[in-house]
């Protein structure tokens, strides 16, 4: 099970227009911690939620801890390009060399959200 799971601001935003609550996005990031989501390489991952009708990009750091970073609707497209995968590499890449002093201050600042148990 990872430490810890955050989503970012933007995938918040996404995430309740969609009305997938945190006690889901918890669930499936433990469910990608098992193993049951799409391995895309570089530490990205893609889960499916709310039903299969979205598709979520989580960043790890060897289970320390997973980010949302993506939500996309299966109705409005198929998956990601090779551009964004790419992109997404790069930020797991960015988030891989975080301290935890980085993260409480993209906490603090609110480009990070934290998602746990009675939240």
């Amino acid at each position: 099970m990872p430490d810890r799971v955050f989503k970012t601001a933007w995938f918040a935003k996404a995430a309740r227009k969609a009305r997938l609550p945190d006690a889901a996005l918890l669930r499936a990031a433990r469910e990608a911690a098992q193993g049951k989501a799409d391995d895309l390489g570089g530490g990205v991952f893609k889960k499916r939620l709310g039903d299969n009708r979205f598709r979520s990009i989580l960043l790890t750091r060897s289970g320390e801890f997973w980010v949302y970073v993506y939500l996309f609707a299966k109705q409005d497209r198929a998956n990601i390009d090779e551009d964004e995968l790419r992109a997404f590499r790069e930020l797991a890449a960015l988030y891989r060399r975080k301290s935890a002093v980085d993260i409480d201050a993209e906490l603090n600042a609110g480009a990070l959200m934290e998602i746990g148990d009675g939240h």
